[in-house]
C-alpha cells in the first residue's frame, strides 16, 4: 500500500506498553502531534533498538485523565484485548463521529471488542501487526525487529498508510483481511502459549518435541481457521515455527506477562481458537489443553503467588 504525502495529526494511542510505545515514536518520527494515553505516568518515551542502535527519547505528550482530552481523528487501541472494557473512558472521551479507531490487537473480532463504546457514526479499522518488541520498564520499549502492518484494503486504509510516511513501518492493504488475521492468530496461538508456559524464549522450539507440540497446536488452529472461510493450510505452519526457532532471543507478549505475573491475554489467542472450534463443531484438543494451563497460570507469579 501507498504512504503518500500527508499532513500532520492528532493521534491518540491508548496503551504504553511495546506497541504502544513503537507505534507512538514511528508516528512521532513521520511528523504527527502524538499524544499517549495511560494508567500510570512515567517521565519519558524511551525507545532502543535491539540490534545495537542507540537509545532513542521520544518527546510525546502522556495523558492520564480522559476528562481532560478531546476527541481525535485517530484513536489507536494498543492495549490488550482483555483491557478493552478498562479502556472504555478514552474511547467514549475522545472517539466523535468523524474519528477512525484503530484496533491493534491480537487474535480477530476487533470491531466488535470496541463498538460497544463508540459512537454509531465512528470507523473502526482492524490492524494486524508484526513487531516484535518488549517493554522493559514503564516508558522504555525494545524493539526486536520487524514493523510491519496490515489492514483491510480500502479508502480508510489508504488514509492509515500515509500516516505512517518516514517511518519504519510497512503498512499493507488486503484484500482478504480474513486470512491474514487467522494466519496472525495461527501465528500468536503456537508462539505465545509456547514460551509462556515453559517460560523460555524462542529457542524452545529448536526442542524436537517441543516443535511437534507446536505443529498440533497449529494443525488445529488451521482446521478451525478453513472452516472460518480462511484460506490457510497446515504448510502454514512451518514457516512460524522456523522462525521462531532461529530467533532464540526473541519472546512473546504473553511471555512477558508471565515473567511480570500479569493477566495472559489467552481468551483471544488460544480461547479464540476454541470458541471458533466449538462454533464449527470441529475437536481441538491440544488447544483446549494449552488454554486450561493458560487460565491456571493467568495473573500468578513463577512461585504461584499473585
Amino acid at each position: 500500500m501507498a504512504q503518500g504525502q500527508k499532513t500532520a495529526e492528532r493521534i491518540a494511542i491508548i496503551g504504553s506498553g511495546g506497541i504502544g510505545g513503537y507505534l507512538a515514536s514511528q508516528l512521532h518520527a513521520a511528523g504527527h502531534d502524538i499524544t499517549l494515553c495511560v494508567r500510570t505516568p512515567f517521565d519519558k518515551l524511551v525507545i532502543t533498538e535491539a540490534d545495537g542502535g542507540a537509545e532513542t527519547i521520544v518527546p510525546v505528550r502522556i495523558a492520564t485523565d480522559p476528562a481532560a482530552e478531546e476527541p481525535a481523528k485517530w484513536i489507536l487501541v494498543t492495549t490488550k484485548a482483555q483491557d478493552v472494557p478498562s479502556a472504555a473512558p478514552w474511547l467514549e472521551k475522545l472517539a466523535g463521529p468523524d474519528s477512525v479507531v484503530v484496533v491493534t490487537q491480537n487474535g480477530i473480532e476487533h470491531e466488535e471488542r470496541v463498538r460497544p463504546f463508540l459512537p454509531t457514526e465512528t470507523q473502526v479499522l482492524p490492524a494486524i501487526m508484526i513487531c516484535a518488541v518488549e517493554r522493559l520498564a514503564p516508558g522504555h520499549i525494545l524493539h526486536h525487529g520487524h514493523a510491519k502492518i496490515s489492514v483491510p484494503q480500502g479508502p480508510v486504509g489508504d488514509d492509515f498508510a500515509a500516516l505512517f510516511a518516514g517511518s519504519a513501518f510497512e503498512i499493507n492493504g488486503e484484500d482478504d483481511f480474513l486470512t491474514v488475521a487467522w494466519g496472525k492468530l495461527l501465528t500468536n496461538a503456537m508462539a505465545n502459549p509456547v514460551t509462556a508456559l515453559t517460560v523460555r524464549r524462542g529457542a524452545v522450539f529448536s526442542d524436537s518435541q517441543v516443535a511437534e507440540l507446536t505443529r498440533s497446536i497449529g494443525r488445529e488452529v488451521v482446521a478451525v481457521a478453513k472452516a472460518a472461510g480462511a484460506k490457510l493450510s497446515d504448510a502454514d505452519i512451518e514457516g512460524p515455527l522456523a522462525r521462531n526457532a532461529k530467533s532464540p532471543n526473541s519472546g512473546s507478549s504473553m511471555l512477558y506477562d508471565r515473567l511480570a505475573g500479569r493477566p495472559l491475554e489467552y481468551a483471544f489467542i488460544t480461547g479464540a481458537v476454541v470458541a471458533a472450534a466449538e462454533r464449527h463443531g470441529i475437536d481441538v484438543p491440544v488447544n483446549r489443553t494449552i488454554l486450561a494451563l493458560l487460565k491456571g497460570a493467568s495473573g500468578y507469579s513463577l512461585d504461584g503467588a499473585n
